[in-house]
């Protein structure tokens, strides 16, 4: 089997640390090359690229990290990854699709490389991004509010809840402008997500805060 894979530095590693069975061959797309054909493909670049790096590709699965996008809004033969820094790791990945026919082929992929799985909603945030943004947010009005400070606040998640990061780390590890917008986004749809205001503060500065 081949794949051609398009990502940034910290996607490679992520991809690369995945357990592959020895049939599998990847190809790692450079800026500019033509792209080779192949069983399959992965996009792990489109939210920060803001295009779709395979949208010519046609007959093959195309998976793309597209957590702040729903499937309609992606070229229709996409299945949606949750794939940002710190899940793609995970024993499952998030995968939605808009059609079943799509979500099948994908799911063929998939089962042949061995990867674990889990079908979700098409539904912006996925299920793990909606809730540690959630976490996240929440952090940040503690913090507003001088509950504690960053550190202790990323201990006392990891120490009560088990965690492997606390609401901080995770930001810094996703990055809080995609924090932000995905907040932005799930708060068009319900107050429940009013983005905390030293979050949006943060988000919009140059430099993190420090407390």
């Amino acid at each position: 089997m081949q794949l051609v894979v398009k990502a940034g530095e910290t996607a490679r590693r992520a991809f690369e640390a995945k357990p592959l069975p020895e049939n599998v061959s990847v190809h790692w797309l450079e800026q500019g090359e033509s792209i080779p054909p192949a069983d399959a493909y992965f996009d792990l670049c489109f939210e920060d690229r803001g295009e779709a790096a395979f949208k010519d590709i046609a007959g093959s699965p195309v998976f793309v990290d597209a957590v702040n996008s729903v499937a309609s809004q992606l070229p229709a033969n996409s299945i949606r990854i949750n794939a940002g820094p710190g899940f793609l790791g995970n024993e499952k990945i998030e995968i939605s699709a808009a059609t079943d026919e799509v979500l099948q082929a994908g799911i063929a992929i998939l089962d042949a490389l061995q990867w674990k799985y889990v079908q979700v909603p098409d539904t912006i945030g996925m299920v793990a991004p909606r809730v540690i943004a959630m976490i996240i947010n929440e952090a940040y009005f503690a913090l507003g509010e001088a509950i504690s400070t960053k550190a202790e606040i990323d201990t006392a998640m990891k120490l009560g809840t088990n965690y492997p990061y606390g609401p901080f780390e995770w930001s810094e590890k996703i990055g809080l402008k995609k924090i932000h917008t995905l907040l932005q986004q799930l708060a068009a749809q319900s107050p429940r997500y009013t983005i905390a205001p030293l979050l949006e503060k943060e988000a919009q500065s140059t430099k993190p805060i420090n407390q």
